[in-house]
């Protein structure tokens, strides 16, 4: 049996889930295909919480976030539930001179900013250590991660999108006049006009054959939820731009309220994994380098009692996105782990190029990817 469709989304995770609510809105007829179930907790978008800050190292990105940030606020009144909790977010381990830089971005970009001295940003939050000027964006924030796909799906579906699960995309083709795809699912043919793929790490194999794709590598993060010693202890979002080295390469170190806990991770430092075969546990020599990192960092956190949790990251070779069309087909993913603040915007930029109307962003095109391999 065949069922046609306008657009089919390959992927139920946050940006899929974006995309099949903007698209349905649009008035599209739309089909979600999970190959799991919905939350599951294998894909990128699994877990309670992610970081909103405006991105301080790259114009282009900084200006998405501010996009993004009105977006979120527009999807909150819509569900009338709180996705961002405001914390602020701060930043460290730059020196002097690239704090000022980062300053310097966010005044021209008429960001809310503040430079501390280490002694003034310990007296706000005494659980952490810092050394050099620290940079503050107050507007920073924890994202409910787990409420935003849960309440786009609901959007999505109160739009019209369908969202099946258990079915597993094995086969994408293309029509010879480029006006549709066909896609092989067990015994089962589906067919649309229009395919959005936001399969996360499993993306660049799904369509191999169908568009040329940087290679997108999964990686099995092993961040930690730590106790604070003392409840009472204000925590921001961090970000920790550290010099040192180690076996993976720079270290550079994140975290973040999480339910009474503080969540504690080292960037984009994990084993390289086979998404469909991730065991899930923390590996030993990494778990102990972040052990110690917290244990030299955090006065304020019980680096002997906490609780290893698992994210998977789908990691691009130069660390910028792919978002893009070829045809029928339109593709997003390789958000490195950083790409949840920029959800909503990345629902309506997908939807935008689904309908014709929008060119992506050159920097995340398929032909700068080749380019810059």
């Amino acid at each position: 049996m065949t069922h046609s469709y306008d657009v089919a989304v390959i992927g139920a995770g946050a940006m899929g889930s974006a995309a099949a609510r903007a698209l349905a809105r649009s008035g599209r007829e739309v089909l979600v295909l999970e190959q799991l179930g919905l939350g599951h907790d294998r894909g990128g978008s699994h877990g309670r919480t992610r970081i909103f800050r405006v991105g301080t190292e790259q114009t282009h990105y900084l200006e998405m976030a501010q996009q993004a940030r009105s977006l979120w606020g527009e999807l909150e009144s819509e569900l009338d539930t709180r996705l961002l909790t405001v914390t602020g977010a701060v930043e460290h381990g730059l020196g002097a001179g690239v704090i000022a830089d980062f300053s310097g971005l966010l005044t021209e970009h008429r960001v809310d900013h503040l430079v501390l001295d280490p002694g003034e940003a310990t007296t706000r939050w005494p659980g952490m250590r810092f050394e050099g000027p620290v940079l503050l964006q107050p507007g920073g924030a924890v994202i409910h991660a787990d409420r935003v796909v849960a309440g786009l799906q609901r959007l999505a579906r109160d739009a019209g999108a369908t969202f099946r699960t258990g079915v597993r995309v094995e086969q994408v083709t293309v029509d010879s006049d480029g006006d549709g795809v066909g896609l092989r699912a067990g015994d089962e043919t589906i067919r649309a006009r229009r395919l959005v793929v936001t399969a996360g790490p499993w993306t660049a194999s799904l369509l191999a054959g169908v568009l040329t794709m940087p290679a997108i590598t999964a990686t099995q993060e092993q961040p930690r939820l730590f106790e604070p010693r003392d409840p009472a202890h204000a925590w921001p979002c961090f970000v920790h731009w550290r010099h040192e080295t180690g076996e993976w390469g720079r270290i550079e170190s994140y975290g973040l309220l999480e339910d009474g806990t503080v969540k504690v991770g080292l960037h984009a430092g994990g084993v390289v994994v086979d998404p469909d075969h991730r065991d899930f546990l923390p590996e030993p020599r990494r778990d102990e380098v972040l052990r110690s990192y917290v244990r030299d960092w955090f006065p304020g956190l019980d680096a002997d009692r906490s609780t290893a949790i698992s994210c998977v990251y789908d990691n691009t070779d130069n660390g910028d996105f792919v978002i893009d069309r070829v045809g029928p087909v339109t593709v997003a993913a390789g958000f490195n782990g950083e790409g949840f603040k920029f959800v909503p915007w990345v629902g309506e930029l997908v939807r935008d190029l689904v309908l014709g109307v929008a060119e992506p962003p050159a920097i995340f095109t398929l032909a700068r990817h080749r380019s810059a391999r």
